[in-house]
């Protein structure tokens, strides 16, 4: 498949990637192989520099992606575990001393008339 620029290296697949930028068409450009194609030596420098380009800012917006999904699970472990210290904790027993009080109130009520 010829170039956009006129290249007409038969053996290379990123001359259909340079043909989706050309119109636009990232998502077919990615399937395509743009993240991991080469640009063609023979094609002109501006051609070889729009897939390079294109390679770069894609690269660039996916590890954006990757950051805002860490910061965002960060947040949510970090809200977490603020609530988790907000949270008191419930009682399970009385202390020996509150409970040692209460059974002599207990004992000395049983023992009034």
């Amino acid at each position: 498949m010829p170039c956009r620029c006129g290249c007409t290296a038969a053996t290379a697949p990123v001359h259909a990637v340079a043909n989706a930028l050309a119109v636009d068409d990232l998502d077919h450009a990615l399937d395509m192989g743009l993240l991991e194609l080469a640009p063609c030596p023979l094609c002109t420098p501006a051609c070889r520099q729009s897939v390079l380009d294109a390679a770069a800012a894609r690269r660039f917006a996916l590890a954006a992606r990757e950051r805002y999904r860490a910061r965002e699970a960060r947040l949510v472990h970090r809200a977490a575990e603020r609530a988790a210290r907000r949270k008191p904790p419930a009682p399970t027993a009385l202390p020996s001393a509150a409970a040692a009080a209460l059974a002599r109130a207990k004992a000395k009520a049983a023992r009034r008339p």
